[in-house]
């Protein structure tokens, strides 16, 4: 059995999603953000020394690190599903949108939230956050053209990858001046298996 250590809040809401998609029975272990630091709590180190979350357990083995997570489950529990053949350009386009997620577009958001605690100090920075975060959005939107998922016409674990960020950028405003990108949001919020993710998970901040 799959055991995720599922934090209130978090990227490790996209992984029961994944679940859901890949039909894998699995167990929830919850945690839960400190209502005044929101820092994930300290038993989460025992699972992994980052104490962070999500971590998966599976067959004696864990895992942390969402795009990790991402391609071992679909590797391992995928049966052929959610990822193109390796060693296709389709492959490697699914793996360049599986890293830029957390490689590139995540980090000016999370700049934004961290200098945003700053004040009036933070304004020297805030410029080059805005286009960075507009730059990744621009992008993403280009790429994802008429298509209604990042590789074509099929849900791919690279979407369940970059959901997160398209969440953040539309709990944050950003999403006005991105029409595909909205629209793309709305597409995932209505999959069954994303539903029954936010069932099982707990209400999700960064969602809906």
């Amino acid at each position: 059995m799959i055991v995720v250590h599922h934090l209130n809040d978090s990227r490790s809401q996209r992984i029961l999603w994944l679940l859901e998609e890949l039909g894998a029975p699995y167990e929830i272990v919850r945690h839960q953000r400190d209502a005044t630091t929101r820092l994930a709590p300290p038993e989460l180190k025992a699972v992994h020394p980052l104490g962070k979350s999500p971590v998966v357990v599976d067959n004696g083995r864990t895992i942390a690190e969402s795009g990790a997570i991402v391609e071992y489950l679909v590797r391992t529990h995928g049966q052929g599903r959610l990822a193109p053949a390796a060693g296709t350009p389709a492959y490697d386009e699914y793996m360049h949108w599986l890293h830029f997620a957390e490689g590139s577009a995540m980090l000016p958001f999370m700049l934004a939230l961290y200098v945003g605690r700053l004040g009036e100090a933070a304004a020297p920075l805030q410029p080059r956050i805005k286009s960075e975060i507009a730059n990744h959005l621009d992008y993403m939107e280009r790429s994802l053209g008429q298509k209604p998922f990042f590789l074509g016409t099929e849900l791919s674990g690279a979407d369940v990858q970059i959901s997160f960020v398209v969440e953040v950028a539309k709990a944050r405003g950003l999403l006005a001046g991105h029409p595909r990108l909205a629209a793309y949001a709305e597409r995932i919020h209505a999959r069954p298996a994303y539903a029954r993710a936010i069932e099982r998970g707990g209400a999700y901040a960064y969602g809906k």
